[in-house]
């Protein structure tokens, strides 16, 4: 009996050892229920964007390469639209700053996790979208699984299921049978979503019109090319001035607001504790 369970344990030892020779695969079987939802909203919107993007003229090589190099969403539907007007670089930086600079936070809430990520850790952090911050900082690897794998995974898949889906929507969009003048509207009503969006959880429509205000009045003052930069610095400038008297919903409620309802990450808040 002994020696039966002797080698029943060396058994197990080995199935363990052949298993954690590939801690990759076993991350990316836990990884991947995990972003099966994020699959099923980048399929709708990347599509839509690879779409967007034919409509405006642009060959089906143009989604896939936005795609994949600004990885950005909502910042991309906008360069999409301003490859069409006035070559602009300073407008375009500053407002790619903007538009992003909520992942600036979410850098620093993964500090601790991204740390001790070797070769990952450059692809962690280039492939940081809101979706993929929220999973890691909400679901912990089970058992057995590397952490940096199942990390490197949850990134991965999420930036193949938008970069892939933009590419489908690039070569489907050149044979659609019908007419796609019009829907470069889809990016207007991202943004007033979005807005909205704010609007419902934030509950303080200060911020939501003063941009509306600097944004008209720059328009007046230096025309639908050059009114972005101008109206994005009187913004700023007004916001900040502000400051003070301005609070999000959930801070009058006492309740700092968190990247589930609006706001940016403590710095402490995805730590793992």
């Amino acid at each position: 009996m002994v020696g039966a369970a002797s080698e029943a344990g060396e058994a197990e030892d080995a199935a363990w050892r052949r298993a954690d020779a590939r801690p990759w695969l076993r991350a990316l079987a836990a990884a991947f229920p995990l972003t099966v939802p994020i699959l099923a909203g980048f399929a709708f919107l990347g599509f839509s964007y690879g779409v967007y993007v034919r409509a405006l003229g642009f060959p089906p090589v143009y989604p896939l390469a936005m795609a994949t190099v600004i990885f950005g969403g909502s910042l991309e539907f906008l360069v999409a639209g301003m490859l069409g007007g006035a070559f602009a670089p300073l407008t375009t930086f500053v407002v790619a700053l903007a538009v992003q600079a909520r992942h600036l936070f979410y850098g620093i809430a993964m500090l601790d996790r991204y740390r001790d990520t070797g070769w990952m850790r450059p692809f962690l952090i280039f492939g940081m979208c809101d979706e993929t911050f929220s999973v890691l900082c909400s679901a912990e690897p089970p058992a057995g699984v590397d952490r940096r794998w199942f990390m490197f995974w949850v990134t991965l898949l999420d930036y193949l299921y938008w970069a892939l889906s933009a590419l489908a929507g690039g070569v489907v969009g050149g044979l659609l049978p019908f007419d796609t003048e019009g829907i470069s509207f889809v990016m207007t009503a991202l943004f007033v979503v979005i807005l909205l969006e704010r609007l419902l959880s934030e509950g303080d429509v200060v911020p939501a019109l003063v941009g509306a205000a600097a944004s008209v009045a720059c328009l007046a003052a230096f025309g639908p090319d050059g009114f972005m930069l101008p109206a994005l610095a009187a913004s700023s400038v007004v916001l900040v001035a502000l400051r003070g008297r301005l609070g999000s919903g959930a801070e009058k409620d006492g309740a700092p607001a968190g990247p589930s309802d609006g706001g940016v990450p403590a710095a402490g808040e995805c730590d793992g504790r």
